[in-house]
């Protein structure tokens, strides 16, 4: 009886001592290794980036950073708590960096208290629980000018940029004065489509992009009629203008000439250009094409108007027409290029994982240039040149494909030019315009025939870029317009800036931006598929077609509403039924071929879930059934079975 008490009394001890250690060892990790992380992630998502860093020690002046989260009141809201942990995280980790010149509060507002009075007023924003109750969920920053910085609710869609939103709010209250972007376009950014009176009636709505430039410069828009640049202006971005008139091209070329730096679009075939308002047309006085030939001739590049790339290989899905039986197809003149179609060596397109594009032109040195011309987007080799008038005509994405003929090249798109530039008006300014206002035209006397120093400025073929249909889904929350990106179209155009500005500490936080990956082999097996289809397709309907034409000329020959083979000879009766079965066994080898088309894809979309889903387990399964087995075996002989 003792020795069971005994027994017992030791298993008691024994589970009251692993308790006590248990609990001592979460207290010790709490405590000694709070701030201790280990990131396994293959991109490193949640380690602060080089950027991030760098300007976290360049904080000359404190900046106060008030997180705010009714923490009491999302304990039923265990998505929110699991991701205020990380934003609090990541804050205290940017606190410890930046040499105590980030001063970090974190408060949760109770109901009907100061703390909420002070987050509405610093531009937080509450979201409404079920239960009546306001959540808030948010960060305002400052600094010692008053400067005010807010992100008013921390919404799930921009988790993966988290850490750019923060740096970019820090950022922005350490140099309170914005860099100065000059915006010379004829594309309605400001506005959107509907133009400004529709955007005055509230019918129409800025460019997302221009929402992100706002953000992050102080915009400047030179009126396409200008006879100069100001000093103020950092860098000049030419988005796809109107014809400009010579002085202000002389204009843009003498601030090139003075060591300016430009980032130009250009488009042969602008489709954001047409997109229609809420009256159904396009804004008035749009330009369909645009160009700086003149300007162009001088910095030393080509931009032929007359052609448009076809991609085959970087071709975005679209709806496949009428084709109920198939729902989405390859559309050669749009294009989503990934980072092996970008020059991994430039900061502006480092990381870029995707990039939409729509009815791009191709850029080439001249041979007589000064500058040298080094791409950074290209299309792939499975590319060729379409006519831009057929283009224009609309044809459906299969008669593209057919029309397609690769030329195993690949064109460039977006390039970055540098060097010496000689000016575009080598015999001086250009002579007054008649209604040019008394001593408005530019002194001869300033005049530069060639740059002080070497040019560098960016040039890109597209104005698709900047559509929002091309690159971000628009979500409201609270009020507020939340940019849920699809492609990097806003990252190139932020990094290209920052970078001509000198400024590349966001550019490696923009770069961590990651957005779905593509499944490579997958799709070019899906567009093996589909060639081979549209082949075989071509081939039936042709069959189908001309069969159609004969029987159809066989039977206009009797009267209408009597039997045909009545006034058929034996011969071609029996052709007419050879024709009709031809006819029926022509639809269904056609129908056949769609069948498998959607089949194999089916499959390989099986065979790959398989793969993802129940290979791994099956592996582990298989494994430790073979361990079992072996170990089983090494029982039986060590018994002498």
């Amino acid at each position: 009886m003792n020795t069971q008490i005994s027994r017992r009394a030791i298993s008691i001890a024994t589970l009251v001592l692993l308790a006590v250690f248990f609990v001592a060892v979460n207290l010790f990790s709490n405590i000694s290794f709070r701030t201790s992380r280990i990131d396994l992630t293959q991109s490193s998502l949640f380690t602060l980036s080089d950027g991030t860093r760098n300007m976290l020690q360049e904080i000359e002046e404190p900046i106060t950073l008030r997180f705010f989260f009714s923490e009491s009141l999302a304990t039923d809201y265990p998505r929110i708590r699991t991701y205020a942990g990380r934003v609090r995280d990541i804050l205290e980790e940017m606190r410890s960096y930046a040499d105590g010149n980030l001063v970090l509060e974190v408060i949760d507002p109770e109901p009907f208290s100061e703390e909420e009075d002070r987050a509405q007023s610093l531009g937080l924003k509450g979201a409404p629980t079920t239960e009546g109750e306001v959540i808030y969920f948010g960060l305002a920053g400052t600094n010692l000018v008053d400067g005010l910085e807010a992100i008013p609710f921390f919404t799930d869609e921009r988790e993966e940029y988290l850490e750019y939103d923060v740096a970019r709010l820090i950022q922005n209250l350490k140099r309170p004065e914005k860099p100065v972007l000059g915006i010379v376009t004829n594309l309605p950014l400001d506005t959107g489509a509907g133009g400004l009176q529709a955007a005055m009636r509230g019918e129409s709505q800025s460019f997302l992009i221009y929402d992100e430039l706002l953000d992050r410069f102080s915009l400047e828009f030179l009126e396409q009629d200008f006879d100069s640049i100001p000093n103020s202006i950092d860098v000049v971005m030419i988005a796809h203008p109107k014809p400009l008139d010579e002085q202000t091209t002389y204009a843009i070329d003498q601030f090139m000439m003075r060591g300016g730096r430009a980032l130009v679009f250009l488009d042969p075939h602008s489709e954001v250009s047409l997109t229609a308002g809420p009256n159904g047309q396009p804004v008035q006085g749009y330009t369909e094409a645009s160009s700086l030939d003149q300007l162009m001739a001088s910095w030393g590049v080509d931009l032929d108007p007359t052609k448009v790339i076809g991609d085959r290989g970087n071709a975005q899905r679209v709806q496949a027409g009428r084709n109920v039986r198939r729902q989405q197809t390859d559309y050669v003149v749009w294009m989503a290029l990934g980072p092996d179609d970008a020059n991994s060596d430039d900061v502006v397109t480092a990381d870029i994982d995707r990039l939409n594009l729509g009815t791009v032109g191709h850029l080439l040195p001249r041979e007589d240039a000064t500058t040298t011309f080094s791409p950074i987007l290209s299309s792939s080799t499975d590319s060729m040149l379409l006519d831009l008038e057929f283009v224009k005509t609309g044809p459906t994405p299969d008669a593209l494909l057919r029309a397609f003929e690769p030329t195993d090249e690949a064109y460039v798109i977006a390039a970055r030019v540098a060097g010496p530039l000689k000016s575009a008006f080598a015999d001086g300014p250009p002579p007054p315009s008649e209604d040019a206002q008394p001593g408005a035209s530019p002194d001869p006397e300033s005049h530069l025939a060639e740059s002080n120093g070497d040019a560098n400025f960016i040039i890109v073929a597209d104005s698709e870029i900047f559509d929002d249909r091309f690159w971000v889904q628009e979500q409201s929350y609270l009020g507020e317009r939340i940019a849920i990106p699809m492609a990097d179209n806003a990252t190139f155009i932020l990094n290209a800036v920052d970078n001509l500005m000198g400024s590349n500490d966001l550019i490696s936080l923009r770069a961590r931006e990651k957005s779905e990956r593509p499944f490579l082999v997958v799709d070019e097996l899906r567009r093996e598929a589909e060639a081979t289809f549209l082949a075989e397709e071509e081939a039936l309907q042709a069959k189908i077609a001309e069969t159609e034409e004969r029987l159809a000329a066989l039977q206009t020959r009797a009267p209408a509403g009597a039997d045909v083979e009545e006034f058929l000879s034996e011969d071609e009766a029996l052709e007419i039924r050879q024709f009709r079965a031809e006819l029926a066994e022509s639809r269904t080898a056609l129908r056949d071929v769609q069948r498998n088309l959607r089949r194999g894809i089916e499959d390989l979309g099986s065979t790959v879930r398989f793969v993802n889903v129940a290979l791994v387990p099956l592996l582990i399964a298989g494994l430790a059934l073979v361990l079992a087995l072996l170990r089983a075996q090494r029982r039986k002989r060590r018994a002498g079975l």
